[in-house]
């Protein structure tokens, strides 16, 4: 097992990307996802694993080999701590196999047009995951379960996942914005409170 085989300590980007292979990128994708599949993530990982999703979402929207910026693929994270989380996030991925099947909604599996519209989503997935939300609930979980969807939808080609991976995306967009709208707001209230 994956988790089992990481390194006693630490581990880097570039040792998960290791061990899982360079031919798993959606196995790997749906990997770094994991961790945000429970309510408390650990500091600062959405924006180094939703910039190598990124990578991920270019490298197969330009049909070009995984390249990963060293800074990036040498990033170390605590392996207890990303063990613990991960341990306790692959009931997600127990339930989407479970439930996934290929060849359903070929269409949306199709190459092409819809191959191009699933790589935009899934860089799309990745830049909501960046997003400087980290700390308000949910919004890492969203944009990650989006990514989730899809990896396992593009790994099973499965299009009914690919379709919820694809609503998952429009509902984080549909999150933030109510957040983005919220937190204006109240800016506006406290300006008009103070200055007003």
């Amino acid at each position: 097992m994956i988790i089992d085989s990481l390194p006693p300590e630490s581990v880097t980007l570039a040792e998960i990307r290791d061990l899982i292979g360079q031919d798993g990128l959606m196995l790997f994708t749906a990997f770094l996802t994991l961790i945000f599949m429970v309510p408390v993530s650990i500091p600062g990982v959405s924006t180094v694993f939703g910039t190598a999703i990124l990578l991920i979402g270019i490298s197969r929207l330009f049909d070009r080999k995984l390249w990963l910026p060293s800074a990036i693929e040498k990033r170390v994270i605590s392996t207890q701590a990303l063990r613990a989380t991960l341990n306790r996030s692959l009931i997600w991925i127990d339930r989407l196999e479970r439930i996934s099947r290929p060849h359903r909604l070929r269409w949306l599996t199709s190459q092409g047009l819809m191959e191009i519209v699933n790589n935009g989503a899934l860089i799309l997935g990745a830049i909501l995951l960046i997003a400087p939300f980290g700390f308000i609930p949910f919004s890492n979980t969203f944009p990650a379960l989006a990514l989730l969807f899809l990896a396992i939808g593009l790994l099973q080609q499965d299009g009914i996942s690919i379709l919820f991976g694809h609503l998952a995306n429009l509902a984080t967009i549909i999150y933030f914005t109510a957040l983005i709208a919220t937190g204006g707001a109240a800016i506006h209230e406290a300006f008009q409170y103070f200055f007003g």
